[in-house]
């Protein structure tokens, strides 16, 4: 189905919609394409392709609201599909504030192109796929006599997806992406640690191919002999890719569903320092090639680049039409596109000569963030670090404390930041976290 017969589609879906009885009603038309290949023990785990249509169909009636989708895209079964999902919303429980956004706050079509899809995704041959997952298995096994296992995959995906609601909006999207991983474990005595590594980009060609299997293994490797550590208060560096872990918290008590049902510990901060002034994190949807780049958001709402902390002030919330309507406000966006951090000069290394002695951090395993109080508790792997150099590997220890407090002791940003994610994370240093092991 071309782009314009989509539009067609679901132009037709809205006006059916309107006809049987509905006030307002917002149609989305996604397909997409995508294929994985594991590989273990040099011979091919599992392979999938798949290619998918779908469409889903919000309904309002009476500020009733439903939500519908389905994968048979004819128009009598469509048609036979809103009848019945009109008739079996007028039984639900009204709510005066489900009504699609203001029409003046859609994104009108301005924009260029973003970078976000690789046009030659369909001319990538399935031998290609298949041999690059054998090479990435290739870099570690059989490379040291304490491996045990090592997994490699590829994966790719391209999808599009086109809008349309009853009160003018009308928009598309196409995005691509790849990504090669491997994970290894080895024999470490009692423990059998493991790590992984991945690559991932936009196009086939900007993906890093090689390496992988083998920074899995060193990572891996150097995980033997770990143990715990002594409980106690300790500085703490954050490697990158982990660092969404503390991140996703903080950032879920901005978003609207959090403040209006009362379960965010940043209820009434706007305007306020909740953080250490290192944190200026700034909501840039605009960049070419990035992971979260859009013109507009899921409900066609015009992406706009914010400042969400300015030196620890927090600016802004994350507020869709609905939540805003229930909290009596503008509504912002319902989700964040790239977070791009204000960077330091030191990279991971200097981070880690700048804390001299402390912990880590390289993963979690497990744990949880009260989301009305902030507190949390963390299972964490890393090293520990004494005169800015690694000493030992740890494990089997927590770090815990208040995302409030955490956040006012970040004390710097690392210049690395991870730029294969929607969240551009750097290394980040913190001053006296608590840590609890032995």
């Amino acid at each position: 189905m071309t782009k314009e017969e989509k539009y067609e589609l679901a132009r037709w879906v809205v006006h059916y919609a309107l006809a049987q009885g509905a006030d307002q009603a917002s149609v989305s038309i996604s397909e997409s394409k995508s294929s994985t290949i594991d590989v273990r023990e040099q011979n091919i785990d599992t392979l999938k392709e798949a290619i998918q249509s779908s469409m889903s169909i919000s309904l309002y009636v009476d500020h009733k609201y439903s939500t519908h989708s389905t994968n048979r895209l004819d128009k009598t079964e469509l048609s036979h599909l809103i009848d019945q999902a009109i008739a079996g919303t007028k039984y639900l429980t009204a709510d005066e504030f489900r009504e699609l956004p203001d029409a003046s706050l859609y994104y009108k079509g301005e924009g260029g192109d973003l970078g976000l899809i690789d046009p030659a995704y369909d001319s990538i041959m399935p031998e290609t796929k298949v041999d690059l997952a054998f090479q990435v298995e290739k870099e570690a096994l059989n490379k040291d006599e304490r491996i045990i296992s090592v997994t490699s995959s590829y994966g790719d995906y391209t999808g599009s997806r086109v809008m349309v609601t009853s009160n003018g909006f009308e928009g598309d999207t196409e995005s691509s992406s790849f990504q090669l991983y491997a994970s290894v474990s080895v024999d470490g005595g009692e423990a059998k640690p493991s790590a992984g590594w991945s690559e991932s980009s936009i196009k086939f060609d900007d993906l890093k191919k090689t390496e992988i299997g083998k920074v899995a293994m060193d990572r891996a490797l150097r995980k033997i002999g770990q143990a715990k550590m002594k409980s106690g208060k300790y500085d703490m560096v954050l490697e990158n890719q982990v660092v969404s872990r503390l991140l996703d918290p903080f950032l879920t008590a901005l978003q609207g569903s959090s403040i209006q049902q009362k379960s965010s510990f940043l209820i009434d901060k706007l305007g306020e320092k909740v953080a250490s002034e290192k944190l200026t994190l700034i909501d840039d949807p605009f960049i070419p090639g990035g992971f979260g780049s859009k013109y507009f958001d899921g409900e066609g709402l015009a992406t706009k680049k914010r400042t969400v902390f300015d030196k620890g002030v927090l600016n802004t919330y994350f507020i869709n039409t609905y939540y805003a309507k229930k909290l009596g406000t503008e509504p912002t966006t319902g989700g964040t596109s790239n977070l791009v951090f204000e960077t330091g000069s030191h990279d991971l290394d200097g981070l880690i000569k700048t804390m001299g002695t402390g912990v880590f951090v390289t993963g979690f395993t497990g744990g949880n963030t009260n989301a009305s109080t902030g507190d949390f508790s963390y299972g964490v792997d890393g090293f520990w670090v004494e005169n800015g150099e690694l000493v030992k590997p740890i494990s089997e220890m927590n770090v815990s404390g208040n995302m409030k407090e955490l956040w006012m002791q970040l004390a710097e940003v690392g210049s690395d930041a991870y730029l294969q994610s929607s969240w551009r994370t750097p290394s980040l240093l913190f001053k006296g976290i608590d840590f609890s092991g032995l």
